[in-house]
């Protein structure tokens, strides 16, 4: 393991800063680095279109997160004449990687909140409705309405479910109340959130810091929200008055060698946060403020003051009781997908992109932007009948953020080896720019994916 330096000075403020951070600015206005940021070399490209596609072909995409509507934007582009069609009920549109900076309290919710009109192409289809079945044996998807739409071509990206289920006695209104908290699905209960944060941060007492089993989105947040608040205390001048937990399923914290060997350290000798290997979250008493967890030698149940909840995770029910669903045990449920090229391995007219794919690693927005491009060059090479060239190489990338203003800018591949894709930014160093790129330049590279410009 490559050891890790913390603890840099942060620079200072806009108005005197360090050349350095006014050279990262000035790249960023000019758009050099809002094409990389967090993007990496993820996609592999050797064969795009020069001009669009001539095609007739019915083009169904299921999902109006950022993989969908990614992908709309894109096929809209290098097709002519094709008619594509966009189901989801979903009008608001959800800056996801700014959840935890609201459930932080370094942003505002309404900043997180756009609408999806703004980034659907004209000319594409939008059904406003859910996606009730998938029938790909007979080229045809089902709406919550009854309404049955033929395809020629199916794009897959519905996102995941929360299972809040799972967890006995936990439902998501409790969310922002019981001292519970958590992070994930929307602006709302990251807000509720932060509520509950910032009074744990002024009274003290005991935090638990939950990680469900399994593939989860964005597997970094569980760590950032644990390390953020710890930081909260801190700057409240109550470190001392907080007991902190986090409660791992399995035994280890992070999928990339290098940072989990970090974090097994960091946690408990830098942060004070005890590491509680091998516990499932299970059930929460909210009135009595317990939290119940199942270990190898039986129940375990703790009080709490402050807990953060993460819920299993679980591909959409339409795509988990499908034919498109994953046999193979380590993806059981997730969308089957070739992990290079995106396509499904038994429907070749079926690609799938964002986090409903059963792929070892990435469901995070740098995983989208990385796996859009591929299943789109490839749909339309297919379309066109050319062979499918282009390859996702598994990148992904978590500016893993350990306090306010300042992280580590974590990218990785299939292989786990580490790609960084700024050689001024060293992936074993704690440092101000990858504060500075969640902060202020992820939002509009993000929002640039989304209109299929980068």
């Amino acid at each position: 393991m490559k050891p890790f330096r913390f603890f840099q000075p942060v620079a200072p403020a806009d108005a005197g800063m360090q050349p350095g951070r006014r050279h990262f600015l000035a790249l960023s206005a000019s758009g050099a680095v809002l094409a990389a940021t967090g993007l990496g070399a993820g996609a592999l490209l050797t064969a795009a279109p020069v001009r669009a596609v001539n095609t007739q072909a019915r083009i169904v995409i299921v999902g109006a997160g950022a993989a969908g509507i990614s992908l709309a934007s894109r096929l809209s582009s290098g097709l002519d004449g094709a008619h594509i069609t966009l189901i989801d009920s979903r009008e608001a549109h959800y800056y996801q990687p700014g959840l935890t900076l609201v459930a932080t309290g370094a942003w505002n919710a309404s900043r997180v909140v756009d609408s999806n009109s703004r980034y659907i192409p004209s000319g594409v289809t939008w059904i406003k409705e859910r996606i009730q079945e998938f029938d790909p044996d007979n080229n045809r998807v089902y709406t919550e309405s009854g309404r049955g739409v033929d395809y020629d071509y199916l794009l897959v990206a519905t996102g995941l479910k929360l299972d809040f289920d799972a967890i006995e006695g936990m439902d998501p209104g409790l969310i922002g109340s019981h001292g519970i908290g958590c992070v994930y699905d929307n602006p709302d209960h990251a807000a509720r959130t932060w509520q509950a944060i910032e009074r744990f941060t002024r009274t003290g007492g005991v935090g638990l810091f939950t990680r469900a089993p399994g593939a989860i989105k964005c597997a970094g947040a569980p760590l950032k929200i644990t390390m953020l608040t710890e930081h909260g205390l801190r700057r409240a001048g109550n470190r001392a008055n907080a007991e902190l937990h986090y409660f791992q399923p399995d035994r280890s914290l992070f999928s990339q060698p290098d940072m989990d060997e970090f974090l097994k350290e960091h946690f408990p000798q830098d942060r004070g946060i005890a590491v509680n290997w091998e516990h499932r979250f299970t059930a929460i008493d909210p009135g009595r403020r317990e939290a119940t967890f199942a270990t190898d030698d039986g129940e375990r149940t703790l009080g709490y003051d402050f807990i953060h909840v993460v819920p299993p995770m679980t591909a959409p029910d339409s795509v988990r009781n499908s034919a498109l669903a994953s046999e193979e045990p380590a993806f059981a449920g997730w969308l089957e997908v070739d992990r290079y090229t995106m396509q499904h391995r038994r429907y070749p007219n079926v690609f799938g992109a964002g986090d409903v794919v059963g792929t070892p690693i990435g469901k995070t927005a740098a995983s989208v932007k990385a796996q859009v491009p591929v299943a789109a060059t490839n749909l339309i090479s297919l379309i066109a009948g050319r062979e499918m060239t282009a390859r996702y190489n598994g990148y992904t990338s978590c500016p893993l953020i350990t306090e306010r203003g300042r992280g580590i800018l974590v990218e990785f591949d299939y292989d786990l080896n580490m790609v960084p894709s700024f050689g001024f930014i060293s992936p074993y160093e704690e440092h101000w720019v990858p504060w500075l790129m969640k902060d202020r330049m992820l939002h509009a590279a993000y929002n640039a994916m989304l209109r299929g410009r980068i």
